[in-house]
């Protein structure tokens, strides 16, 4: 049987994200079989309404997420995690020090899901069986209270 191609992606840094940032993020993205098509600077400044994110990788999410599971990806998925810790962590002089997460965002729905900063290995194990399909608007966030991921839009909208 032929292997699948590989997914595409494209990351998009803040002006405040380093370089060595972008380049750990798109070696652990290859390591997960994700090619990076374009990385990109932002330009302007986000509304008020926007994300702040650090990071943003367009590509597609529940593909991805599915090829996570494998045992044959645990190092690089383990590589994965580290990198977004990092860049989960790290906050904008500008925000204050507050830190902004990594933000995955499917290329054909348009939906987010949120990385923050410490999540636990529970959040991340439930992101891996997630089914997008269920949720219509994002960002999805994991909600530590209540333990499992959730998108307030569509429970305000349900």
């Amino acid at each position: 049987m032929p292997d699948a191609p590989p997914l595409r992606a494209e990351l998009l840094l803040d002006q405040e994200a380093p370089e060595a940032l972008g380049q750990d993020l798109t070696a652990a993205l290859d390591g997960l079989g994700v090619r990076t098509a374009r990385v990109r600077r932002t330009l302007d400044h986000r509304g008020v309404g926007d994300l702040p994110w650090l990071l943003l990788v367009s590509l597609p999410l529940q593909a991805f997420l599915g090829g996570l599971g494998a045992e044959a990806v645990r190092d690089a998925y383990a590589s994965f995690k580290g990198v977004v810790r990092r860049a989960a962590g790290r906050g904008a002089a500008g925000d204050g020090g507050v830190p902004r997460p990594l933000v995955l965002q499917d290329d054909r729905s348009g939906l987010s899901v949120v990385l923050e900063p410490d999540l636990p290995a529970e959040a991340y194990e439930q992101l891996l069986g997630l089914d997008l399909t269920t949720f219509r608007m994002g960002p999805l966030h994991y909600d530590r209270r209540l333990g499992r991921w959730r998108s307030e839009l569509d429970e305000a909208a349900g």
